[in-house]
């Protein structure tokens, strides 16, 4: 049997969100392409699968960003297993050739696989014109809490164009009953669409997580602290949010100047009411956990220190530098998820403007927290992502998809991808290749061998580092939108070769999947 999805064993995986596997349809999904890339983790010696947010995309086409932090992307929905299932014919799964290979065309594909699964739906119903489907009903019953919120906000969202809640007739807005009655009245069939997008997706990712575990590999899911003021959570519970009467945000989020922006960053979501969630005994975040824990075996919570103490921005604010510091619900959350959810597993996103007070509450939690070695070489040495400062309690990455990739990152001397100045960025790559004993040109292999050979439990390595990818693979620039998330493989990027390299650095490190 295979040892799995513990923490506290020394073990290393991969990350790479869904969306970039290789595939016909314009991006990655629960397909084929996934099922392989599990090989391809198996061959390699791997034991995790680290995936971004998997939750509908938002503005910019940000998993971070998107409409819902409960329901599921509908682009990750396999058109391939629709066809197995029956609800697709043949001919509906021919996609223009550009869909097939390339960085992610989001509106070609997001408008390609809505029609394909519109048609899907058409069929379902007419198959369950007679007989209704017990799975499906079991399904709708049981997710009720945010599933009629969710389908009902994306039918709105249809029938007024995209518009921001904030902008719908004052009824519809403010949620008065009889506003939403008739909602539901006349978008019925728009509603039941959304709640068959979100079985199929359910489905296929419970398929996904059952293959996974059969294999040894455990999932590490994302669970971004703050949500979309265009979503289903805001606007279904306008009390648990910092928002004005009309629906606006009087403070938004954010982090100050840093590694990746002068003027900070300026996510721009509404802030929690944290005395609010406390009263209600953080029950909105329990069922967030519950439904991101249904998938994933443990969660990265992303910016980890904004639950100890977070940016406040003032909502009409154009850059992040004017906002101040205000306290997080700290021990008071996470003790709630756990006596609900009996211990959860989760990584501490600890990056950023760390402070004693971060780091003691997430020792306190029992949480592992990050260390990013493309952060380890300011030339004093007192980095704590230099891994002779690593503790076993930590999970190494070579970098995030916030990062450059290692090869981009090494070639960056100008610090041009970053707020270092030249000089500092010569010095740091100085360091860098002094400290791996390298001249830089198989820098990828020697931070992965460098990350494998932290006394961390877990390395974490983004495929890009792999397959030794240059800057055009990064998959995020902070502060930036337009040509994120677009990054993907192509069909024979993962070789055996590959995956035999990484296999022999895992086991060399003693980081090979263990079974008993």
């Amino acid at each position: 049997m295979i040892e799995r999805h513990d923490l506290s064993q020394r073990a290393a995986g991969l990350l790479l969100h869904p969306t970039s596997l290789p595939g016909p349809h314009g991006c990655g999904d629960f397909g084929p392409a996934a099922y392989e890339f599990i090989d391809f983790l198996v061959a390699a010696g791997q034991t995790w699968w680290q995936m971004l947010p998997i939750t509908p995309i938002g503005a910019g086409h940000s998993p971070y960003q998107g409409p819902s932090a409960l329901a599921g992307n509908p682009l990750l929905v396999s058109l391939g297993r629709l066809y197995e299932d029956g609800l697709l014919m043949r001919e509906d799964l021919s996609a223009p050739a550009r869909l097939g290979a390339g960085r992610v065309d989001y509106p070609a594909t997001i408008r390609f696989r809505e029609q394909r699964l519109r048609r899907a739906y058409e069929r379902f119903i007419e198959r369950t014109r007679h007989r209704r489907s017990a799975e499906f009903d079991r399904f709708v019953s049981t997710h009720r809490a945010w599933l009629e919120d969710y389908a009902l906000f994306s039918a709105l969202c249809r029938a007024h164009h995209g518009a921001s809640w904030v902008r719908w007739p004052i009824g519809l807005k403010q949620r008065r009953p009889e506003a939403l009655r008739e909602a539901r009245r006349a978008l019925r069939s728009e509603i039941d669409f959304h709640r068959f997008v979100q079985f199929e997706f359910r489905r296929q990712a419970s398929a996904l997580r059952n293959h996974c575990h059969a294999r040894g590999i455990g999932l590490i899911g994302d669970v971004p602290i703050y949500v979309s003021l265009d979503s289903a959570d805001v606007w279904a519970h306008q009390e648990l949010f910092q928002l004005d009467s009309d629906g606006r945000p009087t403070a938004v989020a954010g982090v100050p100047p840093d590694y990746f922006s002068r003027d900070g960053q300026l996510w721009g979501n509404p802030l929690y009411r944290w005395n609010l969630h406390a009263r209600h005994g953080f029950h909105w975040w329990i069922e967030r956990f519950r439904a991101t824990l249904e998938f994933f075996d443990t969660v990265r919570l992303d910016h980890f220190i904004g639950f100890q103490r977070y940016w406040s921005v003032p909502g009409s604010a154009r850059n992040a530098r004017r906002g101040r510091w205000l306290p997080g619900p700290r021990d008071a959350l996470f003790h709630a998820v756990r006596r609900a959810l009996h211990d959860p597993r989760m990584i501490a996103e600890d990056l950023g403007a760390i402070t004693p007070a971060v780091e003691a509450l997430r020792d306190r939690l029992g949480f592992p927290g990050m260390r990013v070695l493309q952060f380890a070489f300011d030339p004093s040495g007192q980095s704590r992502d230099l891994p002779h400062h690593h503790v076993r309690n930590c999970v190494v990455y070579t970098g995030t998809h916030d990062n450059d990739t290692t090869v981009g990152w090494i070639r960056d001397r100008q610090g041009r991808n970053s707020t270092t100045t030249p000089e500092q960025a010569r010095r740091e790559r100085a360091f860098a290749r002094a400290y791996l004993g390298c001249d830089g040109r198989d820098i990828h292999w020697n931070m992965i061998r460098l990350a494998f050979s932290s006394v961390a439990n877990t390395a974490i390595v983004p495929v890009q580092d792999v397959l030794g990818l240059g800057s055009e693979a990064r998959m995020n620039r902070p502060g930036t939108v337009g040509n994120n998330w677009r990054w993907r493989l192509t069909a024979t990027q993962l070789t055996r070769d590959a995956a035999a390299r990484l296999r022999s650095e895992t086991q060399t490190f003693g980081r090979l999947r263990r079974t008993r």
